[in-house]
């Protein structure tokens, strides 16, 4: 939950997604039953009957939650680098009240908190569902986990689900592959592809749970016509993606993006880069064909990927799940046409990023700019000018913030007001966390860090026990998930009692200020990411 660490300067176009990572360091009638009691030493139940097989989850309270569900056969073996394969029926009654296990990953963010175990068997949902949901057909949000498309797990304390549930929905966090198993592209796997195609299959994994949801929510009470999906940083770029492709048109009917997007500096790079990237892994690991790649133990495969040398993965324009660059789909107004909600935080990365350990001085942000830029560095300079420390502050966190990830998320929203018909909402998420938990005194914020409005938005700050949660925290909490869960239920976040959020137009910018005190207020940053576009294309 703290703010990212310190980043090294980035080249805007260089290995978008690498940088990305680099800059931080989800046929029976269907039932829905509770039965038991709570009492000392009682675990209450709740049944649910799957065309798969019958499920046993956990009430809590009036919310049954089912953990570890499978939505597609475990991605091993031979299966390894393929799409995702339809769920084998189980006979009896499998329990659902453990989370699934997470996605294989390295441990490179302080911020994630597991609850489960890993393994590369990993294509598991989680859904918290109201005891009373039979028949109601109730709105869904289906909730992708970020972390650089390299990390994280929707058994995170940050992204459960039973606050939202509470607000009267179905809600799904989804696990989907990662690092090289979800995203290694290779001629050869390309070849063997009936669709000529490789490189996504995380983002097919989230697909694949979308079909799953068209398929099974009616079950647990749920709407398979009004389903929402959101997620944050990778997730984000998982929803932007998912907006992208052919392959998930009518599958939900909103999308909500908190910080990233597979557009400008985060667009997926070319299928023959990728098969590149992963040719030179293939290399590096000694194998000499799939199967012997297919081979090599997960573990050992994932220990392969943190050697020097070896490449990032992540997204990929693969004729197939992204049949073009999503700024050309967006552009043509080719993707799907949903309401957007979506923005980014105040500071997604501190002035750190532009001057590392350096003091911010007129002088070493000049340098700083200079070095990044070159002749350019004039034209950066005039719209993020620093001629005293304040200004050198904010002007550096903000061009910090454009570079790493806020650029590709006003990208997204951008396009989709543009060629899209529906609403798009825009927010700037500006809440100050409280200082962590045993925390040197004094120790102040510039802003809103990356990653840190999702428990605020989720309801879920009584569970990130690393803050001492203020009256204010708590107020700007109730207010985001209340605009959250109002989008969810009609596409529009505005409802009574919350102060009135306009829809962003590009020829009026309207941006929602979220803390305390949530306001609208006219968009002044259009020159910022203007320059970025012009950056971006050179």
């Amino acid at each position: 939950m703290a703010a990212v660490p310190c980043i090294r300067k980035i080249a805007l176009n260089h290995q978008p997604m690498k940088q990305l990572f680099a800059m931080m360091m989800m046929l029976t009638v269907p039932t829905l039953r509770s039965h038991g009691q709570s009492s000392a030493g009682t675990v209450k139940t709740a049944t649910v009957t799957l065309s798969e097989g019958i499920l046993e989850g956990t009430d809590s309270g009036g919310i049954s939650s089912f953990k570890g569900i499978p939505y597609a056969q475990p991605p091993v073996g031979n299966l390894r680098w393929k799409a995702p394969q339809p769920v084998i029926p189980w006979k009896g009654v499998r329990k659902a009240d453990t989370f699934g296990p997470r996605a294989m990953q390295p441990y490179v963010f302080h911020d994630m908190i597991f609850r489960s175990k890993m393994s590369e068997d990993c294509l598991y949902l989680n859904v918290w569902a109201p005891d009373n949901a039979k028949g109601r057909y109730l709105p869904v949000l289906v909730y992708f986990y970020g972390g650089g498309f390299v990390a994280g797990d929707g058994s995170e304390p940050r992204y459960d689900g039973e606050s939202m549930a509470r607000k009267g929905m179905i809600v799904l966090t989804v696990n989907y592959r990662l690092g090289v198993f979800g995203f290694l592209a290779l001629p050869a796997l390309t070849g063997e592809s009936p669709h000529h195609a490789s490189g996504n299959y995380g983002l097919e994994d989230q697909h694949a749970a979308l079909q799953w949801v068209h398929d099974h929510i009616a079950a647990f009470g749920g709407d398979p016509d009004k389903v929402t999906i959101g997620g944050e940083s990778a997730g984000s770029m998982s929803v932007c993606a998912q907006m992208a492709s052919p392959l998930s048109k009518g599958l939900f009917r909103g999308a909500i993006g908190e910080s990233g997007a597979v557009l400008g500096n985060l667009s997926p790079a070319p299928l023959a880069r990728s098969e590149a990237q992963g040719t030179r892994f293939m290399q590096l690991t000694g194998a000499r064909d799939l199967k012997e790649l297919r081979a090599i133990p997960a573990d050992s495969l994932l220990a392969m990927t943190e050697r020097k040398g070896s490449p990032h993965f992540s997204t990929t324009i693969d004729g197939y799940f992204l049949p073009q660059s999503p700024e050309a789909i967006f552009s043509a107004g080719k993707q799907m046409d949903v309401p957007l909600l979506a923005g980014t935080n105040s500071a997604e990365i501190d002035y750190h990023g532009i001057l590392g350990a350096s003091e911010p001085t007129a002088e070493n942000y000049q340098a700083a700019v200079e070095k990044l830029y070159g002749d350019q560095a004039p034209d950066v300079l005039k719209v993020f000018p620093g001629d005293t420390r304040e200004q050198v502050i904010q002007s550096a966190t903000a061009l910090a913030s454009d570079r790493f990830i806020a650029y590709a998320t006003w990208k997204w929203m951008h396009l989709q007001a543009a060629t899209g018909s529906r609403p798009v909402y825009r927010y700037v998420f500006s809440q100050i966390l409280p200082p962590l938990k045993g925390a040197p005194a004094g120790t102040k914020a510039v802003g809103a860090p990356h990653a840190a409005e999702i428990p605020y938005a989720l309801g879920n700050l009584s569970l990130i026990h690393t803050y001492d949660w203020t009256a204010e925290d708590r107020e700007t909490s109730l207010h985001m998930q209340d605009y959250f869960a109002q989008f969810i239920k009609t596409g529009d976040p505005n409802g009574n009692g919350l102060p009135s959020w306009p829809a962003m137009k590009n020829t009026n910018p309207q941006i929602m200020i979220l803390d305390s005190r949530p306001h609208a207020q006219k968009a002044t940053d259009t020159p910022q990411y203007e320059l970025m576009d012009n950056l971006n294309r050179k």
